[in-house]
Protein backbone atom coordinates (compact mmCIF):
# COMPACT_ATOMS: atom_id res chain seq x y z
CA UNK A 1 0.00 0.00 0.00
CA UNK A 2 1.18 3.45 -1.06
CA UNK A 3 1.71 5.86 1.71
CA UNK A 4 -1.21 8.30 2.63
CA UNK A 5 -1.04 11.35 0.75
CA UNK A 6 1.62 10.50 -2.07
CA UNK A 7 -0.29 11.26 -4.59
CA UNK A 8 -0.64 15.31 -3.73
CA UNK A 9 2.97 15.61 -2.91
CA UNK A 10 3.84 19.21 -3.70
CA UNK A 11 -0.02 20.21 -3.74
CA UNK A 12 -0.69 23.96 -2.98
CA UNK A 13 -3.16 24.92 0.30
CA UNK A 14 -4.62 27.94 -1.41
CA UNK A 15 -8.32 27.34 -0.53
CA UNK A 16 -9.69 31.04 -1.28
CA UNK A 17 -13.41 31.30 -2.98
CA UNK A 18 -13.20 31.48 -6.65
CA UNK A 19 -15.11 34.63 -6.90
CA UNK A 20 -12.80 36.38 -4.12
CA UNK A 21 -11.49 38.86 -6.60
CA UNK A 22 -14.61 40.18 -7.74
CA UNK A 23 -15.90 40.36 -4.43
CA UNK A 24 -12.92 41.92 -3.12
CA UNK A 25 -13.36 44.65 -5.63
CA UNK A 26 -17.29 45.28 -5.25
CA UNK A 27 -16.70 45.61 -1.48
CA UNK A 28 -13.94 49.02 -1.71
CA UNK A 29 -17.08 50.39 -4.36
CA UNK A 30 -19.64 49.75 -1.74
CA UNK A 31 -17.17 51.38 1.19
CA UNK A 32 -16.87 54.47 -1.24
CA UNK A 33 -20.70 54.91 -1.66
CA UNK A 34 -20.93 54.27 2.34
CA UNK A 35 -18.59 56.59 3.59
CA UNK A 36 -20.70 59.25 1.08
CA UNK A 37 -23.78 58.32 2.40
CA UNK A 38 -22.68 58.32 6.27
CA UNK A 39 -21.26 61.82 5.96
CA UNK A 40 -24.92 63.09 4.52
CA UNK A 41 -27.11 61.34 6.62
CA UNK A 42 -24.89 62.24 9.86
CA UNK A 43 -24.82 65.54 8.93
CA UNK A 44 -28.89 65.87 7.73
CA UNK A 45 -30.03 63.96 11.29
CA UNK A 46 -27.79 66.42 13.21
CA UNK A 47 -29.49 69.39 11.60
CA UNK A 48 -33.12 68.20 11.38
CA UNK A 49 -33.22 66.45 14.52
CA UNK A 50 -34.18 62.84 13.72
CA UNK A 51 -33.12 60.48 15.56
CA UNK A 52 -34.22 57.69 12.97
CA UNK A 53 -32.01 59.48 10.16
CA UNK A 54 -29.28 60.13 12.86
CA UNK A 55 -29.40 56.43 14.13
CA UNK A 56 -29.63 55.43 10.38
CA UNK A 57 -26.58 57.53 9.45
CA UNK A 58 -24.01 56.56 12.62
CA UNK A 59 -25.26 52.87 11.30
CA UNK A 60 -23.88 53.68 8.21
CA UNK A 61 -21.01 54.84 9.66
CA UNK A 62 -20.02 51.86 11.60
CA UNK A 63 -20.72 49.24 8.67
CA UNK A 64 -18.66 51.33 6.76
CA UNK A 65 -15.78 50.40 9.06
CA UNK A 66 -17.45 47.13 9.08
CA UNK A 67 -17.28 46.77 5.30
CA UNK A 68 -13.50 47.75 5.71
CA UNK A 69 -12.66 44.66 7.69
CA UNK A 70 -14.39 42.61 4.88
CA UNK A 71 -12.23 44.42 2.28
CA UNK A 72 -9.18 44.17 4.56
CA UNK A 73 -10.37 40.36 5.77
CA UNK A 74 -9.90 39.65 1.47
CA UNK A 75 -6.27 41.30 1.31
CA UNK A 76 -4.87 39.54 4.06
CA UNK A 77 -6.62 36.07 2.70
CA UNK A 78 -4.70 37.37 -0.56
CA UNK A 79 -1.25 38.39 0.41
CA UNK A 80 -1.10 35.31 2.70
CA UNK A 81 -2.45 32.60 0.94
CA UNK A 82 0.62 30.45 -0.46
CA UNK A 83 2.34 31.52 3.34
CA UNK A 84 3.20 28.00 4.67
CA UNK A 85 2.56 29.10 8.32
CA UNK A 86 -1.03 28.67 7.52
CA UNK A 87 -1.46 24.73 7.81
CA UNK A 88 -4.78 24.58 5.82
CA UNK A 89 -4.25 28.10 4.06
CA UNK A 90 -5.49 31.58 4.63
CA UNK A 91 -9.61 30.43 3.78
CA UNK A 92 -10.83 31.32 7.10
CA UNK A 93 -9.37 34.55 7.62
CA UNK A 94 -12.71 35.84 5.42
CA UNK A 95 -14.53 33.81 8.38
CA UNK A 96 -12.86 35.45 11.54
CA UNK A 97 -13.70 39.13 9.52
CA UNK A 98 -17.45 37.93 9.22
CA UNK A 99 -17.33 37.19 13.00
CA UNK A 100 -15.74 40.36 13.91
CA UNK A 101 -18.57 42.12 11.66
CA UNK A 102 -21.28 39.89 13.29
CA UNK A 103 -20.00 41.69 16.34
CA UNK A 104 -20.00 45.31 15.17
CA UNK A 105 -23.37 44.62 13.82
CA UNK A 106 -24.51 43.48 17.10
CA UNK A 107 -22.85 46.53 18.95
CA UNK A 108 -24.92 48.55 16.42
CA UNK A 109 -27.85 47.79 17.77
CA UNK A 110 -27.16 47.64 21.06
CA UNK A 111 -25.95 51.33 20.23
CA UNK A 112 -29.31 51.94 18.26
CA UNK A 113 -31.91 50.88 20.90
CA UNK A 114 -29.91 52.87 23.92
CA UNK A 115 -30.72 56.09 21.63
CA UNK A 116 -33.72 56.02 20.58
CA UNK A 117 -35.11 55.19 23.79
CA UNK A 118 -33.39 58.31 25.15
CA UNK A 119 -35.44 60.04 22.55
CA UNK A 120 -38.31 58.70 23.37
CA UNK A 121 -37.88 60.07 26.65
CA UNK A 122 -36.75 63.58 25.90
CA UNK A 123 -38.05 64.26 21.76
CA UNK A 124 -37.00 66.46 19.92
CA UNK A 125 -38.20 68.76 16.80
CA UNK A 126 -38.00 67.33 13.61
CA UNK A 127 -37.55 68.65 10.03
CA UNK A 128 -39.78 65.77 8.25
CA UNK A 129 -39.36 67.05 5.13
CA UNK A 130 -35.78 67.10 4.33
CA UNK A 131 -34.95 64.04 6.84
CA UNK A 132 -37.54 61.97 4.40
CA UNK A 133 -35.76 63.19 1.22
CA UNK A 134 -32.11 62.36 2.71
CA UNK A 135 -33.67 59.16 4.14
CA UNK A 136 -34.53 58.28 0.90
CA UNK A 137 -31.37 58.87 -0.85
CA UNK A 138 -29.88 56.67 1.83
CA UNK A 139 -32.42 54.16 1.02
CA UNK A 140 -31.23 54.08 -3.22
CA UNK A 141 -27.47 53.61 -1.82
CA UNK A 142 -28.28 50.94 0.48
CA UNK A 143 -30.52 49.02 -2.53
CA UNK A 144 -27.44 49.38 -5.26
CA UNK A 145 -24.81 48.45 -2.49
CA UNK A 146 -27.28 45.64 -1.33
CA UNK A 147 -27.28 44.62 -5.53
CA UNK A 148 -23.61 44.83 -6.13
CA UNK A 149 -22.72 42.45 -2.95
CA UNK A 150 -25.48 39.93 -3.25
CA UNK A 151 -23.66 36.49 -4.15
CA UNK A 152 -25.34 34.74 -7.13
CA UNK A 153 -26.87 31.18 -4.56
CA UNK A 154 -28.07 33.84 -1.80
CA UNK A 155 -31.29 31.53 -1.11
CA UNK A 156 -29.84 28.36 -2.33
CA UNK A 157 -27.43 27.15 0.59
CA UNK A 158 -29.40 23.69 0.36
CA UNK A 159 -28.66 19.99 -0.57
CA UNK A 160 -30.40 19.11 -3.85
CA UNK A 161 -32.73 15.92 -2.31
CA UNK A 162 -30.80 13.68 -4.56
CA UNK A 163 -30.11 10.06 -4.51
CA UNK A 164 -26.76 9.98 -6.03
CA UNK A 165 -23.71 9.19 -3.84
CA UNK A 166 -21.76 11.75 -6.12
CA UNK A 167 -21.66 15.57 -6.52
CA UNK A 168 -25.15 15.79 -7.62
CA UNK A 169 -25.98 16.29 -4.55
CA UNK A 170 -23.89 19.17 -3.70
CA UNK A 171 -24.47 21.44 -1.03
CA UNK A 172 -23.87 25.02 -1.79
CA UNK A 173 -23.80 26.05 1.97
CA UNK A 174 -20.04 25.30 1.79
CA UNK A 175 -20.15 27.68 -1.13
CA UNK A 176 -20.95 30.42 0.85
CA UNK A 177 -18.79 33.49 1.52
CA UNK A 178 -19.20 34.45 4.86
CA UNK A 179 -17.38 37.51 4.91
CA UNK A 180 -19.03 38.65 1.71
CA UNK A 181 -22.22 37.74 3.54
CA UNK A 182 -21.48 39.86 6.31
CA UNK A 183 -20.98 42.65 4.00
CA UNK A 184 -24.41 42.38 2.27
CA UNK A 185 -25.97 41.91 5.80
CA UNK A 186 -24.65 45.12 6.68
CA UNK A 187 -25.96 46.88 4.01
CA UNK A 188 -29.39 44.67 4.15
CA UNK A 189 -29.30 46.19 7.80
CA UNK A 190 -28.73 49.77 6.55
CA UNK A 191 -31.98 49.73 4.04
CA UNK A 192 -33.78 48.46 6.82
CA UNK A 193 -32.84 51.21 9.11
CA UNK A 194 -33.68 53.79 6.37
CA UNK A 195 -37.30 51.72 5.49
CA UNK A 196 -38.41 52.75 8.83
CA UNK A 197 -36.98 56.11 8.87
CA UNK A 198 -39.16 56.87 5.99
CA UNK A 199 -41.92 55.41 7.71
CA UNK A 200 -41.39 57.02 10.87
CA UNK A 201 -40.59 60.55 9.37
CA UNK A 202 -43.98 60.13 6.97
CA UNK A 203 -45.97 59.07 10.47
CA UNK A 204 -45.06 61.74 12.44
CA UNK A 205 -45.13 64.87 9.42
CA UNK A 206 -48.79 63.40 8.45
CA UNK A 207 -50.20 62.31 11.63
CA UNK A 208 -48.11 63.85 14.24
CA UNK A 209 -46.68 60.45 15.63
CA UNK A 210 -43.50 62.04 16.67
CA UNK A 211 -43.09 59.05 19.13
CA UNK A 212 -42.89 56.52 15.86
CA UNK A 213 -39.32 57.87 14.98
CA UNK A 214 -37.52 56.48 18.50
CA UNK A 215 -39.73 53.61 18.52
CA UNK A 216 -38.45 52.36 14.69
CA UNK A 217 -35.02 52.71 15.35
CA UNK A 218 -35.70 49.95 18.51
CA UNK A 219 -37.67 47.89 15.84
CA UNK A 220 -34.42 48.08 13.78
CA UNK A 221 -32.33 47.24 16.74
CA UNK A 222 -34.50 44.46 17.47
CA UNK A 223 -34.14 43.14 13.72
CA UNK A 224 -30.33 43.90 13.44
CA UNK A 225 -29.95 42.01 16.34
CA UNK A 226 -31.11 38.78 15.38
CA UNK A 227 -29.51 38.94 12.29
CA UNK A 228 -26.13 39.72 14.16
CA UNK A 229 -26.67 36.31 16.20
CA UNK A 230 -27.32 34.33 12.92
CA UNK A 231 -23.50 35.81 11.16
CA UNK A 232 -22.14 34.87 14.36
CA UNK A 233 -23.55 31.43 15.05
CA UNK A 234 -22.71 30.43 11.04
CA UNK A 235 -19.22 32.10 11.17
CA UNK A 236 -18.21 30.39 15.06
CA UNK A 237 -19.34 26.66 13.43
CA UNK A 238 -17.05 26.92 10.80
CA UNK A 239 -13.85 28.50 13.24
CA UNK A 240 -14.77 25.77 14.95
CA UNK A 241 -14.52 23.14 12.34
CA UNK A 242 -17.67 21.80 12.86
CA UNK A 243 -19.25 19.35 10.24
CA UNK A 244 -21.84 21.58 8.50
CA UNK A 245 -23.06 18.82 6.35
CA UNK A 246 -23.49 15.44 8.23
CA UNK A 247 -25.57 14.65 5.27
CA UNK A 248 -22.91 14.89 2.98
CA UNK A 249 -20.61 13.05 5.53
CA UNK A 250 -23.55 10.14 5.23
CA UNK A 251 -23.11 10.06 1.42
CA UNK A 252 -19.16 10.34 1.79
CA UNK A 253 -19.49 6.84 4.11
CA UNK A 254 -21.90 5.10 1.83
CA UNK A 255 -19.32 5.80 -0.99
CA UNK A 256 -16.56 4.48 0.71
CA UNK A 257 -18.33 1.80 2.48
CA UNK A 258 -19.23 0.15 -0.76
CA UNK A 259 -18.10 -3.61 -0.74
CA UNK A 260 -17.78 -4.23 2.20
CA UNK A 261 -14.75 -1.76 3.25
CA UNK A 262 -15.70 0.25 6.71
CA UNK A 263 -15.10 3.84 7.38
CA UNK A 264 -13.44 3.34 10.96
CA UNK A 265 -13.17 7.55 11.39
CA UNK A 266 -14.02 10.72 9.20
CA UNK A 267 -13.52 14.14 9.75
CA UNK A 268 -15.03 16.76 7.45
CA UNK A 269 -14.44 20.45 7.71
CA UNK A 270 -14.71 23.31 5.74
CA UNK A 271 -10.69 25.01 4.65
CA UNK A 272 -12.48 28.23 2.63
CA UNK A 273 -15.43 29.23 0.39
CA UNK A 274 -16.08 26.18 -1.67
CA UNK A 275 -13.60 24.12 0.14
CA UNK A 276 -13.52 21.53 2.29
CA UNK A 277 -10.77 19.25 4.17
CA UNK A 278 -11.50 15.93 4.67
CA UNK A 279 -9.49 13.15 7.04
CA UNK A 280 -10.42 9.33 6.44
CA UNK A 281 -9.94 6.31 7.49
CA UNK A 282 -11.16 2.96 6.43
CA UNK A 283 -10.65 -0.74 7.50
CA UNK A 284 -10.78 -3.29 5.00
CA UNK A 285 -10.16 -7.29 4.51
CA UNK A 286 -8.88 -6.87 1.28
CA UNK A 287 -7.21 -3.23 0.78
CA UNK A 288 -6.86 -1.43 -1.87
CA UNK A 289 -4.12 1.79 -2.70
CA UNK A 290 -4.96 4.93 -1.60
CA UNK A 291 -5.79 6.17 -5.04
CA UNK A 292 -8.58 3.90 -4.88
CA UNK A 293 -10.22 5.44 -2.36
CA UNK A 294 -9.20 8.35 -3.53
CA UNK A 295 -11.23 8.21 -7.15
CA UNK A 296 -14.23 7.26 -5.19
CA UNK A 297 -13.91 10.79 -3.11
CA UNK A 298 -13.31 12.52 -6.26
CA UNK A 299 -17.03 12.63 -7.72
CA UNK A 300 -17.17 15.12 -4.33
CA UNK A 301 -15.62 18.02 -5.58
CA UNK A 302 -15.64 20.33 -2.88
CA UNK A 303 -13.35 18.18 -1.15
CA UNK A 304 -10.18 19.68 -1.92
CA UNK A 305 -7.71 18.40 0.70
CA UNK A 306 -8.13 14.40 1.72
CA UNK A 307 -6.01 12.44 4.38
CA UNK A 308 -6.79 8.88 3.26
CA UNK A 309 -5.13 5.70 5.67
CA UNK A 310 -5.78 2.11 5.16
CA UNK A 311 -5.75 -0.43 7.73
CA UNK A 312 -5.93 -4.21 7.07
CA UNK A 313 -9.01 -5.63 8.80
CA UNK A 314 -7.61 -8.22 11.50
CA UNK A 315 -7.74 -11.77 10.62
CA UNK A 316 -8.51 -11.54 7.33
CA UNK A 317 -5.86 -11.21 3.79
CA UNK A 318 -2.17 -11.89 4.53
Amino acid sequence: MEPAGNQDFGHNHEFLGVSQERHERRTRLVIALTAVMMVIEVAAGAIFGSMALLADGWHMASHAAALSITALGYWLARRHAADPRFCFGTGKVGELAGFASALLLAFIAVFMAYESVLRLVNPVDIAFNQAIWVAAVGLVVNLVSALMLKEEHHGHGHGHDDHDDHDHGHDHSHDTDHNLKSAYMHVVADALTSVLAIVALSAGKFWGWVWLDPVMGIVGAAVISRWSWGLLRDTGRVLLDMNLSPELEQRIRRSLEQGGDQVSDLHLWRLGPGHLGAIVSIVSGRPQPNGFYRDKLAAFGQISHLTVEVHQRKGEGE
